[in-house]
């Protein structure tokens, strides 16, 4: 190999270096372009979901302080004008009052002073941010059994799997809202959830049975899309019928889902 030949070779190998030098650059380069947009789409998603975990937590609390100002209102303070009613009567007649009505009066009191006390409990434990999911479900339907006579029927079918506590909070948030709909809507005399699950899913059933409506119309006051937005927020698929016949709301959340991206999280 004369020394031309040997020239030319280390030119040929030096430009083959240099570009694949200058592709690993570009590559390199590439990836951790990608690797930064990845990162920065995760950290957005993350404010947003903690964002959105805070406005749950407001809308919650704002949710159960509107329920007791109209429990207070409407409920309670019915029965006190009532039992003040009676008084005025008593106090006019010229008679003495009998024993009999006085216990009346009694009753009537007794009466307002036990629904004082659960909405006391209802505010003083703060259920719905420390306790659980079935917690929060079984005191809301026992206030509303009592404040309300509307049947509450809880079936759990199964060990509610232990699950990312934000989004047992998102979960719940997603059932108080519809359960409000369905006392306020409906009409429904009568409530029913269903909870099933396996090592894969969670699935859990609200329905009523009252007054339904066409659900491929826009309904701003029921506050649909909110509650399908935070079904997606946690990676659930819900789905809602309606009909004369009451209102039906499925909600599947994926157990694997969950480990998946804690596992994630854990690697990252």
């Amino acid at each position: 190999m004369d020394r031309e030949e040997i020239q030319l070779l280390v030119i040929s190998l030096s430009i083959v270096f240099f570009t694949l030098l200058v592709i690993l650059f570009v590559l390199f380069f590439f990836f951790q372009k990608k690797k930064t947009q990845f990162l920065i789409d995760k950290m957005e998603s993350e404010i947003h979901f903690q964002s959105e975990l805070i406005k749950t937590r407001v809308e919650i609390k704002d949710q159960t302080l509107t329920e007791i100002s109209k429990e207070l209102h409407d409920n309670i303070g019915q029965i006190i004008s009532v039992a003040i009613m009676q008084l005025n009567m008593y106090a006019q007649k010229e008679e003495t009052v009998s024993k009999a009505e006085l216990l009346e009066v009694k009753t009537v009191m007794a009466k307002s002073l036990d629904e004082i006390r659960i909405l006391s409990r209802i505010i003083n434990k703060d259920n719905l941010i420390n306790t659980n999911f079935i917690e929060s479900i079984e005191n809301d339907f026992k206030r509303i059994e009592k404040l309300k006579n509307i049947d509450c029927k809880l079936n759990i079918n199964c060990e509610f799997p232990k699950i990312n506590i934000e989004h047992e909070l998102i979960l719940y948030r997603i059932f108080q809202e519809s359960i409000h709909n369905s006392l306020k809507h409906s009409s429904s005399k009568k409530i029913e959830m269903n909870i099933n699950c396996n090592e894969d899913l969670l699935t859990i059933n609200l329905k009523d049975f009252g007054i339904g409506f066409d659900s491929n119309q826009n309904h701003k006051g029921l506050g649909l899309n909110n509650i399908k937005f935070r079904a997606k927020l946690i990676g659930a698929n819900l789905t809602l019928n309606s009909n004369e016949n009451g209102t039906e709301i499925f909600l599947q959340y994926n157990l694997n889902k969950q480990n998946e991206d804690k596992e994630k999280s854990n690697n990252n």
